[in-house]
């Protein structure tokens, strides 16, 4: 596991509790809950859960994984009784033992993980990205470009995907900084 940066994530949920809050699902992943074929759904970078949650409310099966163990605490707090099973691990080599109708990855870029997490979808998976921007209105200007997307590089990314739905917008509200982002729903052919 990296260590470095599993201490960089415990101790960002350690220092800002407001990222433990509870929070609204993402709205794209909000509308296309129904496009997934069937209901298991792997959330990478998973953070606090909201997204695992609300999928498991809406009859999902759910690995949740991240890198925080402070996190995934809260997670399991929080869905004692619902189908979501918190994984904690690297991202880096994480590989998971079966496949997915639903791959998540909300607020957070990891490009090669994205390549290698295409080939753990089924047949008409639904694989949804929704990150951050580079932009010069963003609010946080001191942001590593390695995370941030291009205009238009998710769709790039899911060339060889039918492209259900692409968009760029600003965050919501309840983030700490005003920041452009972009979103995906892609499914695997």
């Amino acid at each position: 596991m990296a260590h470095e940066d599993k201490i960089k994530w415990d101790n960002k949920y350690l220092n800002n509790a407001n990222l433990l809050e509870k929070r609204p699902p993402s709205k794209i992943l909000k509308e296309y809950i129904s496009n997934a074929p069937s209901n298991n759904a792997l959330d990478l970078a998973c953070g606090s859960g909201r997204n695992s949650i609300f999928l498991a409310q809406n009859g999902f099966s759910v690995d949740s994984i991240d890198i925080s163990t402070i996190a995934l605490d809260h997670l399991k707090n929080l869905s004692a009784n619902l189908d979501i099973n918190p994984l904690l691990a690297d991202l880096d080599s994480f590989t998971p033992d079966k496949s997915y109708d639903l791959i998540l990855m909300i607020n957070f870029l990891d490009r090669d993980l994205i390549k290698r997490a295409k080939e753990w979808l089924n047949k008409d998976a639904i694989f949804i990205v929704e990150t951050y921007m580079r932009d010069k209105a963003n609010q946080k200007q001191n942001s590593n470009p390695d995370f941030l997307l291009k205009s238009g590089e998710l769709k790039e990314i899911f060339k060889e995907f039918d492209i259900i739905e692409y968009r760029e917008f600003y965050n919501e509200p309840h983030e700490l900084y005003r920041m452009k982002k972009s979103s995906i729903v892609a499914k695997r052919l």
